[in-house]
């Protein structure tokens, strides 16, 4: 998502941004931070990250940040509705990878559109 920008050189504080997203992306977005908004959460998706190919069991999660198999479940449950990370079912072990469009997303709603030389 990026937001239209307008600057005029002999205008003073003029607001930069000249149109809010839409509810509905507003809403995306604040589920992304909200999300991301716990540590333990952002340990997660750093963990998934390192493993390899890019992705973990919620076996090989639980140990590094110290918590039960349910407790991670719950923080995963809370990312995936997010969006940020994919969850594929392997036997009774859960996988999950992260999900590249909407980190990409994410990024990108805290860039400020500025003219780069």
């Amino acid at each position: 998502m990026s937001l239209p920008t307008t600057i005029e050189a002999t205008a003073c504080c003029v607001p930069r941004v000249t149109a809010a997203p839409t509810v509905e992306d507003a809403e995306r977005v604040a589920r992304v931070f909200k999300a991301l908004g716990d540590p333990t959460r952002v340990r997660l998706l750093s963990l998934i990250a390192a493993g390899a190919g890019g992705e973990a069991c919620i076996c090989d999660l639980t140990e590094p940040v110290g918590l039960s198999q349910g407790t991670v479940s719950h923080h995963m449950k809370l990312l995936a509705d997010a969006g940020l990370v994919t969850r594929e079912q392997r036997g009774k072990w859960a996988y999950f990878s992260l999900n590249a469009d909407t980190m990409d997303a994410a990024a990108d709603a805290l860039r400020v559109a500025a003219p780069r030389s």
